[in-house]
């Protein structure tokens, strides 16, 4: 099943043309890496994705939204099939983790306070996470704090991740903790979008390789 459709697609940002000739498609449960020097896209087809920035010309559908098309309207229910996972984290440090997954909840309209308290205990359980809700974001190991930030992509059951360098600020024992528990979910039939410098998570990982260069994008066979 294709969840993503590019089709001859011209991105602009502050109207240089940052990607084009992008065709571009992707299923589901595919691991597929984003390849390139900082500044080569990477990020800004990822903000395509999730309508932070507007297809200048081409065809693209993301989980049935037509991009060039959407309306505003339509964008919060676009994000809440998408689960995002950022290099910073961007956890909210004046509340617990639990605090922190349930506020996210809370925001996407979540009712019954028990079925939210279990449903996050179950997530943060699948993360490796089970008996750190109580701490504090600022009290946790950069590796304990991505693996939070992959829970809370994970609450709303949604169909792609997109991690954003994930691994960027972890060393290499713990940035390897993460790219196995994003495989796993990968494996687990949930689509996961990566943008890394990395060249050796794909050798230990295998998925497919779309390499950024000179403004345009080639899969790597």
């Amino acid at each position: 099943m294709e969840l993503i459709d590019y089709q001859d697609v011209e991105i602009r940002q502050h109207n240089d043309t940052v990607l084009r000739n992008v065709n571009l498609r992707i299923g589901q449960g595919e691991m597929v890496y984003l390849l390139g020097k900082v500044g080569s896209g990477k990020s800004t087809l990822m903000k395509t994705f999730y309508a932070e920035l507007p297809i200048h010309s081409g065809q693209a559908t993301f989980l049935g939204y037509d991009l060039p098309t959407i309306r505003t309207s339509q964008i919060p229910y676009l994000r809440r099939k998408i689960g995002v996972v950022f290099q910073d984290f961007q956890l909210l440090n004046d509340r617990t983790v639990e605090e922190n997954l349930l506020f996210v909840l809370k925001a996407t309209g979540w009712k019954d306070k028990q079925v939210m308290h279990n449903h996050v205990k179950d997530i943060l359980g699948q993360v490796g996470m089970a008996d750190k809700g109580y701490k504090m974001p600022y009290h946790l190991s950069g590796g304990e704090q991505q693996r939070v930030v992959i829970a809370r992509a994970l609450l709303n059951t949604p169909d792609v991740i997109l991690a954003d360098e994930p691994t960027g600020n972890l060393d290499w024992e713990t940035g390897e903790d993460i790219m196995r528990l994003l495989y796993g979910i990968a494996q687990a039939g949930m689509t996961v979008i990566m943008s890394t410098h990395n060249h050796h998570w794909p050798e230990k990982f295998p998925g497919r390789m779309l390499e950024f260069s000179n403004g345009e994008i080639h899969e790597r066979l």
